[in-house]
């Protein structure tokens, strides 16, 4: 025991660590340990994020980190001098952290039998080599044992010598690392955490006793970077050195730096299938005497089983068809190829039987096919499931699939099935399917790169390297022999396909690199990435360094001075460089912080540095875009989704509804929710509330009076965070045109109304088919026919305030998914014989008739064309009106009725026919839409009014008396028939709004349109009133209107001129289709319109035909339909395209992710001239650089004035525009700023020139500088952590200069373009009021203070 108890002896406490984020990396493979849910966990040392950042650390580790200094000084003077980088050896005085552990040892068996890989022949040759050498490379086939084995060796080597020993193992991936510890552990019966464990992700399971510890690449490069020592370990392993990620390299180019200062007693092996054996040996020479001795290099011959590889050459016998030549510079799958894959998996049956001796086998090779995306997955999956009598089993295997979609490829199949998985790349190394026996790579792949010109990330179609196609070749071969069909020609694989893919660090955003190496503080980046295996360009690094400076991570200056190459770090960047985030979603937690929103805000950020944990399910994507519609209720934010449904869920489980896990599951699967993937989140966003406290940052537990106004404010604050956070991605929209868009409709409702083209002749025939695949979006009120084209009408809740209708989005929808509307047709030939047959063939044009189809009627009747003067008639028989209030929509809209003489006994004559008629019961279920009669009690008495039902609850429901526009909850048993003569008989009960008037910003901020006190105030000035209302239009069957009540003094008041007087409303445009209808309202009452004159007989005659051919068909009279067409759409003439406002965007095709709640924008209001604008979390471009894609977006409020507002607070510099004359500005231009060290814009292409659509004065500026100097005191708090208790009333400080700023009152002005755009220094000096010379400046504040412009006032 001896032997062993000395292995026990352990080093000091590894602290928990974290990694930062890149946009590339999935978090999962970057955070560190840190908050883990495991029992077995390392403990935190001092130096570590959960305690206070600001400790001194302790004599050992200050005395390494010295030592390091130390040799950096010595380091710099020497390179100085020689202006190289050479290295000089020195002595590594650091000793293995092992210290006496007192406590119960964990048997080891030293004689354990090891499996039987090839690594097992070189056990003793391998470790006399390691033992030999700083750093040896070891290249051998994936099955070799190399992973699991040979740490084995090194750690029962040492142990059987009493040699104390921490060993580390990178995985690239999470799965790898806890995979391999699990199986190791079940192999020699140790409990898994204790002798050997993992650190993934946010699981850390291991302890003080552990002395083999596998993880990422990214927590281990956390720790070194953290540690700025390699010591914590004796052997580091790093697998899968061919993978070269941004982490890997940069962890490489620290490796080596350390392994020539302070960590030269640390053993470093590097493996890998397919590694560059000598590019990585001459990375890692070592300086002697007699110059640089390359690395050792060892090669492990052998793999388990043999895979016989074949090209499209091999293949003639099952492709009977030629082949298009491929090209280098167009990598793509034709349809030729997706046929070979098809017919190679067909081919497989003949294969297996002729290997089986002519017999059939029910075992059959599962195959694994490599597709370079989702696309093209979909694609494969169409082909293949639409083969019929095939014994396939056929799953997708990509990140967005669902949890169940991603468990079924490692079921077994069903007896006699073949099982195919149709993967991306994730299949190469993070997934392993064992029964694997074909692989068909299609060589491709879609790689992230940095586009030079605007920094945003494009995911390209390339050819796969060699590399990556051997990984995959050995997906095949682990339980028998295999099969790898690439679909390329063997020419074009050994002369075109390139050996190995581009490192990352030359492709991907440096910015998470960048602030690493300046927390390493290791002298400048562009010097130190110098040094790496593969430098990136010094431009992509200067660039970074710029972001950075956007972001606010890096000051402007060094020691004062202006250095575009180089900064320091501010706060934030020393927050981001602890985070295991984006650096965008990082400042989005600090300004969460200093807004009061932390806890959405770490929310939002865990959850989109994680895989979506909203479910995309394959071919019912529909459903999903409904779930996440309904989570975001009327904020139209991504973000905001997420934090609903990660708070619904919270609730859930705190309500105890989600006790079981089955209970759990199907409460992800009804809400479209991957259950495991919202954990994740849970255990993110602990693991950042630990993060960020060493900074002063604290979830508030303290809640608030959580009244509508206060939850509406916080969400409106939220998405200005995710504004400031996400600077500058904002988009805005084009106007639609309106004249064209009303006349497209032909009248209806934008808000319920969506539009379809090419529906085949004699279309109102097929109104069920239609009417039933518009089931999945809502209930359908009406389809309007008229020739090519039918509009599709969607009920709606009168008493609900009309925003466009969720079923209008999800039609779209449909469209956008290019889901098909497929109608089964007759030809019209055979139609028009069925109207000779019936003696009706001389009508003409009932193929093209105009037919409305009401479902609610349930009538078909064609329709003339018509102003519908008579339906005004009837609706208004004077421009005033005298009227009740009976229902309050929202403020400015309202039900009533009116109370003149003549409505007054229309009502009296419908009450008294209802009263002799003898009531009976439904002969329907009870229904949306349905009408029927119902009781109320109106002035003292009960009766039957008619109704409309709104909704069933139970055993009640939901009614609206559509004679008077009220409504109420009536049991279902109370409800009668109502009497055909009374079905037909117009409704009473009008709708009214308020005309020229919108919401001020005081209501939009405090409510989902109106604030609550806006509304409890329209109420006071309603109700109890009788209404005088003068009618400006009518629109969609409301009446636009001017309402006036009279005082106790008999005097008359305007609603709205109260309302906008005491800031609840402003003045407003009418629509274009108010404007048209108000000027025939006034020609109507002057006169000057005639009446409509309706031949009745010819509508009548039409309306026999209809019901005739409906019958028809109906009765299967006629042969079943012949062919099927495919309309078009649904479209709205509504819908509108962003398009971005950054310079370098402008010119760009805007497009938002199919995934985001945004992808349909339907503008309910164009007539209001605000700007509306959208933030984007992430940006990234097309493969040609002409398209952006938009992800993760967010609708900010038609605030007037909203976008320049926020982008002059949050952006770095602005400088103001004014008009000729100096005496009013126009607009402003906002970015980096101008380098006065250049001569040049700092970051010109995300200048963003913005012209002001409302007056700002100088008050204004002064209001956004005290905002920016209140936020960074905030933060200099954080820094210096300050008291606890002082956070709320700082951040409520915060919030209430903000509301103000974007509360205040300013008038409209017309836009004016500045005639020399993006140009900075345009102002004269002599007007230029500096800001940043006040008092208190903090160079490392996140705002510097801008400059203001004097106005000749």
């Amino acid at each position: 025991m001896a032997a062993f108890q000395s292995l026990f002896v352990h080093h000091r406490d590894r602290p928990q660590l974290g990694v930062t984020k890149r946009l590339s990396r999935e978090v999962v493979e970057r955070t560190s340990g840190a908050g883990s849910t495991n029992a077995a966990t390392r403990q935190t040392g001092s130096c570590g994020l959960g305690g206070n950042v600001f400790k001194r650390l302790p004599t050992s580790e200050r005395s390494e980190t010295e030592c390091a200094e130390e040799y950096r000084q010595a380091e710099a003077q020497k390179r100085d001098a020689s202006g190289s980088d050479q290295f000089v050896c020195e002595q590594d005085t650091s000793v293995p952290n092992c210290e006496p552990h007192v406590g119960n040892s964990i048997p080891i068996t030293t004689n354990h039998k090891y499996a039987g890989m090839p690594v097992a022949r070189h056990r003793e040759e391998l470790l006399s080599l390691i033992e030999s050498n700083s750093v040896v490379i070891i290249q051998g086939a994936t099955g070799s044992g190399k992973s699991t084995q040979l740490p084995q060796y090194v750690l029962d080597h040492y142990t059987e010598k009493s040699i104390c020993c921490n060993i580390g193992v990178t995985q690239p991936r999470k799965i790898g690392a806890s995979s391999i510890a699990r199986w190791i552990c079940k192999e020699r019966s140790w409990t898994l955490g204790r002798f050997v464990g993992y650190q993934v992700g946010l699981e850390n399971v291991s302890s003080t006793e552990t002395r083999l510890l596998y993880m990422t690449t990214g927590v281990l490069l956390q720790k070194v970077v953290t540690a700025k020592s390699l010591t914590e370990f004796t052997h580091i392993f790093i697998d899968e050195v061919h993978e070269r990620t941004e982490d890997m390299d940069f962890l490489l180019l620290v490796v080596r730096k350390l392994l020539r200062t302070n960590s030269q007693s640390v053993k470093i092996i590097l493996m890998s299938a397919t590694i560059n054996c000598k590019e990585i040996a001459d990375y890692f020479a070592m300086p002697t005497q007699n110059g640089l001795n390359p690395a050792c290099i060892f090669k492990v011959e052998g793999k388990p089983y043999a895979v016989e590889e074949y090209y499209l050459d091999d293949l003639k016998h099952i492709v009977h068809f030629r082949l298009p030549s491929q090209r280098i510079d167009k990598p793509m799958i034709g349809s030729e190829l997706y046929e070979v894959a098809v017919s190679l998996i067909q081919s497989f049956d003949e294969l297996e039987m002729q290997s089986n001796g002519g017999s059939f086998t029910p075992d059959r090779g599962s195959v694994l096919v490599f597709l370079p995306g989702f696309c093209e997955i979909s694609h494969m999956h169409s082909r293949l499931t639409r083969m019929f009598n095939k014994k396939w089993q056929v799953y997708p295997l990509h990140s967005r699939v669902s949890l169940e979609e991603q468990n079924n490829v490692f079921l077994n199949p069903v007896p006699g099935y073949r099982k195919i998985i149709l993967s991306t790349n994730i299949a190469e190394s993070s997934v392993t399917v064992p029964d694997v026996k074909y692989v068909i790579d299609f060589c491709l792949t879609r790689i992230v790169f940095c586009d030079e010109e605007t920094n945003y990330q494009s995911l390209r179609l390339c050819w796969a390297s060699k590399t990556n196609c051997y990984q995959r070749r050995g997906r095949a071969g682990r339980v028998s022999n295999g099969y790898c069909y690439r679909l390329v020609y063997k020419e074009f694989w050994t002369d075109y396909i390139p050996e190995k893919s581009l490192p990352e660090m030359l492709t991907r955003p440096l910015g998470a690199t960048v602030l690493k190496i300046k927390k390493l503080d290791m002298g400048e980046p562009k010097a130190l990435l110098a040094t790496a295996l593969s430098p990136p360009n010094i431009s992509d690094i200067e660039r970074t360094i710029l972001h950075l400076k956007e972001l606010g991570a890096l000051t402007a200056c060094v020691k004062g001075e202006e250095n575009p190459c180089d900064g320091e770090l501010t706060f934030l960047g020393n927050i981001l460089v602890h985070l295991p985030v984006d650096l965008h979603l990082g400042k989005l937690i600090v300004l969460g912080h200093v807004f009061g929103c932390l806890e959405e805000c770490l929310i939002i950020a865990a959850a989109l540095s994680l895989q979506n944990f909203f479910v995309e399910p394959f071919k019912q994507t529909i459903d999903g875009y409904r779930s996440k519609l309904f989570f975001c209720g009327n904020s139209k934010s991504d973000c905001i989704a997420i934090v609903n449904a990660f708070k619904a869920w919270q609730i859930c489980r705190q309500n105890g509804d989600l006790r079981h896990p089955k209970d759990e599951l199907e409460w992800g699967r009804s809400n479209y929710i991957h259950i495991k993937k919202v954990r994740e989140v849970a255990e993110l966003v602990q693991l950042l509330k630990e993060r960020v406290k060493p900074f002063n940052m604290h979830v508030n537990t303290e809640l608030s009076a959580m009244d509508q106004d206060y939850v509406c404010k916080q969400h409106f604050i939220l998405q200005v965070v995710m504004a400031g956070a996400f600077y500058p991605n904002y988009f805005s929209f084009q106007r639609c045109n309106e004249q064209g868009a009303v006349r497209d409709l032909g009248g209806k409702d934008p808000k319920t109304t969506v539009m379809l083209r090419n529906v085949p002749p004699y279309g109102y025939l097929y109104h069920n088919q239609l009417q039933s695949q518009f089931r999945q979006c809502g209930q359908v009120k009406s389809v309007m026919f008229d020739g090519t084209r039918a509009l599709v009408e969607f009920s709606h809740n009168p008493v609900e305030g009309l925003n466009v209708l969720p079923a209008v989005y999800m039609s779209i929808k449909m469209s956008q998914l290019k889901i098909p509307l497929e109608l089964d047709v007759h030809y019209p030939g055979d139609i028009k014989k069925a109207l000779q047959h019936v003696g009706h063939a001389t009508v003409t044009d009932m193929d093209s008739l105009r037919v409305n189809v009401d479902y609610q009627k349930q009538t078909v009747e064609p329709v003339e064309v018509s102003f519908g003067i008579s339906h005004l008639l009837k609706k208004i028989p004077n421009r005033l009106l005298s009227i009740s209030v009976t229902e309050i929509v929202e403020v400015g809209h309202f039900w009533g009725y009116r109370i003149d003489e003549k409505n007054r006994s229309v009502l009296q004559t419908l009450t008294a026919e209802l009263s002799y008629q003898n009531l009976t019961e439904l002969s329907v279920s009870p229904h949306p839409e349905l009408v029927c009669l119902a009781p109320f009690t109106r002035l003292n008495n009960t009766g039957y009014y008619r109704a409309r039902i709104l909704f069933v609850t139970g055993d009640f429901a939901e009614v609206f008396f559509v004679d008077y526009g009220d409504r109420s909850k009536v049991p279902l048993s109370k409800l009668k028939e109502i009497p055909s003569s009374l079905r037909e008989l117009p409704f009473q009960a009008l709708e009214f709004k308020i005309c020229k008037m919108r919401p001020s910003a005081k209501s939009l901020v405090c409510g989902e349109r109106w604030s609550f006190s806006a509304s409890r105030r329209f109420a006071s000035l309603v109700n109890g009133y009788t209404l005088l209302v003068e009618v400006y239009s009518l629109v969609h069957s409301v009446l636009h209107v001017d309402a006036f009540h009279y005082t106790s003094h008999r005097d008359l008041v305007n609603i709205r001129d109260v309302l906008i007087e005491e800031h609840y409303a402003e003045l407003a445009e009418e629509s274009y289709e108010s404007q048209q209808s108000h000027d025939l309202l006034k020609g109507f009452f002057n006169g000057k319109v005639e009446k409509e004159n309706v031949s009745v007989s010819s509508r009548e005659e039409k309306k026999d035909l209809i019901e005739i051919l409906l019958k028809w068909f109906s009765d299967k009279k006629s042969d079943a339909p012949t062919h099927k067409v495919t309309v078009s759409g649904p479209f709205s003439p509504y819908e509108v395209k962003c398009h971005g406002v950054t310079r370098v965007s402008r010119f760009r095709n805007a497009v938002i992710r199919k995934g985001s709640i945004n992808s349909v924008v339907v503008q309910d209001a164009p007539e209001h001239s605000s700007e509306q604008f959208l933030v984007a979390a992430s940006l990234s471009l097309s493969e040609n650089g002409a398209t952006m894609f938009l992800e993760e977006t967010s609708l900010m409020p038609p605030i007037p004035g909203l976008l320049a507002l926020l982008s002059m607070l949050f952006a770095p510099a602005i400088e103001l525009r004014n008009d000729k004359d100096g005496k009013y500005f126009t607009g402003a231009l906002c970015g980096l700023g101008w380098s006065q060290t250049c001569r040049a814009p700092l970051l010109p292409e995300n200048d963003v020139e913005l012209t002001f659509d409302v007056r700002f004065d100088v008050d204004d500026i002064l209001q956004i500088n005290i905002l920016r100097e209140v936020i960074n005191k905030l933060l200099y708090e954080c820094a210096v952590c300050s008291q606890k208790e002082k956070m709320p009333q700082l951040q409520e400080n915060v919030r209430q200069l903000l509301l103000c700023l974007i509360c205040k009152r300013r008038p409209a002005v017309v836009p004016k373009w500045y005639e020399n755009p993006y140009a900075w220094n345009q102002v004269d000096p002599q007007y230029i009021i500096d800001q940043s010379e006040k008092k208190h400046k903090r160079e490392d504040g996140l705002y510097q203070l801008h400059q203001l412009v004097r106005l000749n006032v």
